[in-house]
């Protein structure tokens, strides 16, 4: 188990969030605080603590007068199989660990606050000796983390009507290890016959290494040599750190939401979450490798060049949605939710570029002449927007304990043809169930835990992966 990656550390708080991977709807978490979390994900019209902040930040006005402090732990458990023909691999990123808080008080029909979250992300990790190491020898791995520092602000109108909003300072992180096989990466390249069916490569350094490789390549002495001008490539950016990815990059955000209580017993809810304002993603200490034959040699030949990577135009979602809070009894409380998650126009592409150091320790990079040179890489996602549907209710068992169940019902946004195995966001329906224990005026506890049936996917490369999965969240909540 590890600590997933991307936080940031909060003097003013003297807290810390890390952010995970493997949320449930696309990138995001299906819901957002243990209460919300075990119904489903619903939470756009009751009170449910300070995950408003990153729910619908008008129901923040709906909390009884004073102060709340929540302290989470959230855990992700995801189950990750790849597979190809006869070859299979299973990801050893099983456990992911991210803390979150909050404060906001009430005095009077004002609201006013902080908290600190994970957003989503996702994330494998695949041996070295797999067929997802395309024959390079090293794990392969990526791992996504967004966070958000939020300053929420929420106003009661009066006994109907409440309105909220949040300034959200966003930050990301990323590590990728990525191996692509020679014939992978060669279809990205035009100048070599590619069809860029999944993406494409081009730049300096791949019209040097083309240069080097002529037609004969892989016709060389020994007659074994791989066929073929490449072999295989690699892009290496990842650190050690449990709580910041190497790539990193930080924007702004914004919620805007409302509530409206329509009768005594029935609520409405609305809420719209702004697409980010990030910077690229960017670091330097980043390594480009390529296996390749070249004439004239007696074999292939092993290329390491180190450079910086720009992750370009990373963003999170414009999001929407509504819903409602039916009181139904003193002890039944019942929630439906539907979101509207705008993948289709931050997932079109992914795209690093990779600027090599201009000078180069390796002699093979040397005499390649790679000093300077860049490689631009784009790979096709074409993700869609995303329609989740939430379902829940929460029972009253007597003035300590409450009980609640949940569904969340939402469609795979990634593309079949276009799911890369180290990407696999594309779990779509879970489970959910949780409790609330009341301690005293001034103390409770919640807790969540989501069941993700596997879903199966089939790359247009032929790759298959199998990914499913739990999750649990569980809170302290102290009021005075």
């Amino acid at each position: 188990m590890k600590f997933s990656k991307s936080a940031i550390t909060l003097l003013v708080l003297g807290a810390m969030a890390a952010q995970q991977a493997h949320a449930t709807n696309g990138m995001n978490l299906s819901g957002y605080g243990p209460e919300a979390a075990a119904m489903g994900g619903a939470s756009m019209a009751y009170d449910n603590g300070t995950a408003a902040t990153m729910n619908n930040p008008a129901t923040l006005a709906l909390m009884p007068e004073g102060h709340r402090f929540d302290a989470a732990l959230g855990g992700l458990f995801p189950s990750i199989k790849a597979s190809a023909g006869s070859f299979s691999a299973d990801s050893s990123a099983t456990a992911f660990f991210m803390p979150a808080m909050g404060w906001v008080n009430k005095s009077g029909q004002l609201v006013y606050g902080a908290g600190v979250f994970s957003q989503g992300g996702m994330g494998t990790e695949y041996g070295a000796n797999t067929f997802m190491a395309a024959g390079s020898g090293e794990k392969v791995r990526s791992e996504v983390g967004v966070g958000r520092f939020i300053i929420p602000v929420a106003y009661q109108v009066n006994d109907a009507i409440t309105v909220g909003g949040s300034v959200d300072y966003v930050w990301a992180g990323m590590d990728l290890k990525m191996a692509l096989t020679g014939s992978q990466f060669g279809d990205m390249i035009s100048a070599m016959g590619g069809s860029q069916t999944y993406g494409s490569a081009s730049g300096s350094m791949v019209n040097a290494f083309g240069a080097a490789m002529g037609p004969g390549a892989g016709q060389v002495t020994p007659p074994t040599a791989p066929p073929g001008p490449l072999n295989w490539a690699r892009i290496d950016f990842s650190n050690s750190s449990a709580f910041s990815g190497q790539a990193q990059g930080s924007g702004m955000a914004g919620k805007l939401g409302m509530t409206f209580r329509l009768s005594p017993t029935l609520t409405l809810g609305a809420a719209f979450h702004s697409k980010t304002s990030l910077k690229d993603l960017t670091t330097s200490g980043a390594k480009m490798t390529m296996n390749v034959n070249v004439n004239g040699a007696p074999g292939p030949v092993t290329v390491p060049i180190t450079g910086s990577v720009a992750v370009h135009n990373f963003q999170w979602p414009q999001t929407f949605g509504f819903g409602a809070a039916f009181q139904a009894s003193e002890q039944l409380l019942v929630v439906a939710d539907y979101k509207r998650i705008g993948w289709k126009d931050v997932m079109k592409d992914f795209k690093v570029s990779f600027t090599a150091d201009a000078t180069q320790a390796d002699p093979g990079a040397a005499a390649f002449g790679m000093g300077g040179k860049v490689v631009d890489m784009a790979m096709i996602q074409n993700w869609d927007d995303q329609n989740v549907i939430e379902l829940g209710a929460a029972f009253k068992v007597n003035s300590a304990l409450t009980v609640r169940g949940g569904l969340n019902l939402a469609n795979n946004p990634v593309p079949d043809k276009f799911m890369n195995p180290l990407f696999p966001a594309v779990a779509k329906t879970n489970v959910s169930g949780g409790i609330g224990y009341v301690f005293s005026k001034q103390s409770s506890v919640d807790a969540s835990f989501a069941y993700v049936p596997t879903n199966t996917v089939t790359a247009g490369n032929g790759v298959k992966v199998d990914f499913g999965g739990t999750s649990a969240q569980f809170l302290y909540s102290h009021r005075y």
